[in-house]
């Protein structure tokens, strides 16, 4: 029989002990993960960062495969109905059980008031317990991409959670806080020992976890270090190490410096501009009575006033690659023929916005992040200026992560234009176009912050959903992308690059959607 006190020795010496050799991993990035709750904010830094506490149903490994984790398999039992049967022998690391009863309650949770990754259930009709260890997910209609979506999903505990009274999920875009915010409990390979927000994060190995470990770490520091230049003199002075978000200007410094080394890769994150297409006057704007970007003349008219190469080369140090989707390389779906831009052409766009009844252009505010992306700040003022040249007085508004995702991604999106970088978590075209661009219906588009809305294109997506020929699927992601193109609902940037930067004793595996898994770091030989 399991001994509660047992457990709680363990994680004490885990947490408190002298271990024969510790190794202390610090790392830092730039901004901080704003919240311990794992639904509070579908973004690739706070997902993956709570992966190390939380658990999906099923996980990716270092190649993005999928594998086991809290379902030990998986089956289409019916065209619409999905059987998950759970890892027997689970504990959290309080030392209860887990069960399919935190499976129900934490999709209900995830569904529910406050939740950000509602999405990732947007096929889901009904969730029924077969037993202690066997869910049922049964679809409205065959989802073949279901699996895929769960990846992201760290299961909570239903106890935990109504003991402290975090049965609900605390609205980040309204700055709630409950218990869960700033404190955790899951079944994963590490535990949460200290919190401070905007400054410093500790975990911990967790000794229940159910897993056999590869990481050697007895210790974790993640420490929020806004300054560019401090973060990289923490680096290079020994203070961390390991960098999350390198500058690339200091790319080459770092790389030429003893026993560091950058760790570079293809990002599947696409940067984009949206606009505001629903409102019958923007927000923010000089403009009265009107909405300007509802004439797709406005919105090609910015579209081919903004030199992306430039942005590329100058503000990206050439480690971007320009885009002409909202979904890039290595998605499935992508087609090289279909990542075309327009073409930069100024006179275009005077001509354009003079069509439109904007002679002289007009005045809008864009909504930037300061420490999200990769130069995101330096991005968003290349992009005033390149505007300014057709006409279009831009106001630049660049804050945090929490302050900038809080308005724009508010249930009213308090945005006219905005700054935004996508990853399909399930690494397919649809969960972009469902996500990004389908009308908002409560799950679906839930991250269209414009507010776009085309029948066909949501139709379009609706058979991509369960198309399971690929030649017939990927003609209608073809449709569905030539659409949006047409349409110019987004001005898609680039696709960054993932730059880490690491001390040579430190080792690590970079995966193409920035996930940073700790329980693959090792600290030595």
């Amino acid at each position: 029989m399991f001994r509660p006190f047992l457990a709680a020795a363990a994680l004490a010496v885990a947490l408190g002990g002298a271990p024969a050799q510790a190794n202390l991993f610090r790392w830092a990035n730039d901004g901080d993960v704003n919240s311990m709750d794992p639904y509070t904010r579908s973004e690739t830094f706070l997902l993956t960062f709570n992966a190390n506490i939380y658990e999906p149903l099923i996980r990716r490994d270092r190649n993005l495969r999928l594998e086991a984790a809290l379902a030990e398999r998986w089956e289409q039992a019916e065209p619409t109905v999905w059987r998950f049967h759970l890892r027997r022998n689970v504990r959290f690391s309080d030392g209860s059980p887990f069960t399919a009863d935190d499976v129900i309650f934490s999709i209900a949770r995830a569904r529910g008031p406050g939740s950000n990754i509602t999405s990732y259930f947007a096929a889901v009709a009904e969730v029924r317990k077969v037993d202690d260890f066997t869910v049922d997910l049964v679809t409205r209609v065959p989802s073949p991409i279901l699996p895929e979506e769960l990846t992201s999903f760290g299961i909570m505990s239903k106890a935990w959670l109504e003991r402290h009274g975090a049965q609900r999920v605390a609205d980040l875009t309204s700055r709630e806080e409950n218990y869960a915010t700033r404190n955790a409990m899951g079944t994963g390979p590490f535990v949460l020992v200290s919190r401070e927000p905007d400054r410093r994060t500790v975990l911990a190995p967790n000794p229940l976890w159910w897993d056999t470990p590869t990481h050697n770490l007895t210790r974790v520091e993640f420490n929020v270090i806004a300054n560019d230049a401090t973060r990289v003199a923490a680096l290079l002075s020994g203070e961390v190490d390991m960098v999350y978000t390198v500058p690339p200007q200091d790319m080459d410094r770092i790389g030429r410096t003893p026993n560091m080394r950058i760790i570079q890769g293809p990002e599947l994150r696409t940067i984009y501009l949206g606009m505001d297409q629903n409102r019958a006057e923007l927000l923010k704007s000089d403009v009265r009575g009107r909405n300007p970007f509802q004439d797709a003349r406005v919105r090609r008219a910015l579209y081919q006033a903004i030199d992306v190469q430039a942005i590329t080369t100058r503000v990206m140090r050439g480690q971007a690659r320009p885009a002409g989707q909202i979904f890039g390389p290595g998605v499935n779906g992508f087609l090289e023929a279909n990542d075309t831009r327009l073409p930069l052409d100024l006179e275009a766009s005077r001509r354009l916005l003079a069509e439109a009844g904007y002679p002289n252009g007009f005045g809008v505010t864009l909504d930037c992040p300061n420490d999200r992306y990769v130069n995101d700040e330096a991005i968003c003022t290349a992009v005033v200026a390149m505007l300014a040249r057709i006409g279009v007085r831009v106001t630049l508004a660049a804050q945090t992560r929490a302050r900038f995702f809080a308005e724009v991604n508010a249930p009213r999106y308090n945005t006219s234009f905005y700054l935004l970088g996508w990853t399909p978590n399930t690494y397919d075209a649809h969960n972009a176009l469902f996500n990004l661009a389908g009308t908002r219906d409560g799950t679906r588009g839930v991250f269209n912050n414009g507010g776009y809305s085309n029948p066909a294109f949501d139709a379009l997506v609706d058979q991509i959903a369960v198309e399971t020929v690929p030649a017939r699927r990927q003609e209608l992601i073809t449709q569905a992308t030539r659409l949006l193109q047409s349409d110019v609902a987004y001005i898609p940037l680039h696709q960054q690059q993932v730059v880490w930067a690491a001390r040579n004793n430190v080792t690590l595996v970079q995966q193409a959607d920035n996930g940073f898994p700790l329980r693959s770091v090792r600290i030595g030989n």
